[in-house]
C-alpha cells in the first residue's frame, strides 16, 4: 500500500501520503512537484493557495478540478517545503508511474522543474520548455506532455500569471477539444445614412 510507503527518509516526517485526487477516467492529468503543508494535513494534492489558482485556471478553459486528476512527483511532503532530492524522486517515480499508467491520460500537463524533468527525461528547465507539446510514452501508454509553470510561481507575479494562462489557454486544443469561437465582431459602420438615435456602447 502506498499510504504505508517507507522507500524513503520522508516516511518519517511526513504526516501522511498524498497520492493524488480526481476523475480516473481523466484526459488530463497534471502533475506537481511535491505535497506542501496544507496537503500534507489533508491528504489531498493543492489545496493549498497554488491548488486555489490551479483551480481558477481550469475555470478559465472550462473544466473544474472534479474532470481532472493531480498528482506530485512526490507524495510525502519535503521537510520546510525543500527541494525534492534526488534519491526521493528516484524512489517515489513508481508510484507516479503506476498511477499515469492506470489512468491513461491523453494529456499529461508538468508543473515546474522537477516534473518536466522526470516525465520528459530532459535536463531542459521549464523555463525553456514551457508552453511546447511533446509526444513521449509514460505507462506504456503515448502521450502528449505539456510543460507550464507551477501555479505557485505566478502567486505574486502578474507577469507569470499572464503566462500561465497563455499556457493554459492551449489546453482544450491539445485535448483535441474544440475552443469555443470567438463572438463575432460588431460592425463599426454601417452604409446607411447616420442613425438619429445614440449609438449604445455596450454593443461594441
Amino acid at each position: 500500500m502506498v499510504a504505508g510507503c517507507r522507500r524513503c527518509a520522508l516516511a518519517q516526517t511526513r504526516t501522511q501520503v498524498v497520492f493524488g485526487s480526481g476523475s480516473p477516467d481523466a484526459e488530463l492529468m497534471f502533475v506537481g512537484e511535491a505535497p506542501g503543508f496544507h496537503e500534507d494535513k489533508q491528504g489531498v494534492p493543492f489545496v493549498g493557495a497554488a491548488g486555489q489558482l490551479l483551480s481558477k485556471l481550469l475555470a478559465g478553459i472550462g473544466l473544474a478540478r472534479e474532470d481532472v486528476y493531480v498528482a506530485n512527483v512526490l507524495k510525502c511532503r519535503p521537510p520546510g517545503n525543500r527541494d525534492p532530492l534526488p534519491e526521493e524522486i528516484q524512489a517515489c517515480e513508481g508510484h507516479l508511474f503506476r498511477q499515469i499508467e492506470l489512468i491513461q491520460p491523453k494529456l499529461v500537463a508538468t508543473l515546474g522543474n522537477f516534473a518536466t524533468k522526470l516525465l520528459s527525461g530532459k535536463p531542459n528547465g521549464i523555463t525553456q520548455v514551457h508552453g511546447r507539446s511533446q509526444q513521449v510514452v509514460l505507462g506504456g501508454n503515448a502521450v502528449t506532455l505539456y510543460p507550464i509553470f507551477h501555479p505557485a510561481a505566478a502567486l505574486y507575479t502578474p507577469r507569470m500569471l499572464e503566462v500561465l494562462q497563455e499556457d493554459f489557454g492551449r489546453i482544450p486544443e491539445l485535448l483535441g477539444r474544440a475552443v469555443e469561437p470567438p463572438p463575432p465582431p460588431v460592425p463599426l459602420h454601417v452604409a446607411e445614412p447616420a442613425l438619429e438615435q445614440p449609438v449604445q456602447l455596450g454593443l461594441f
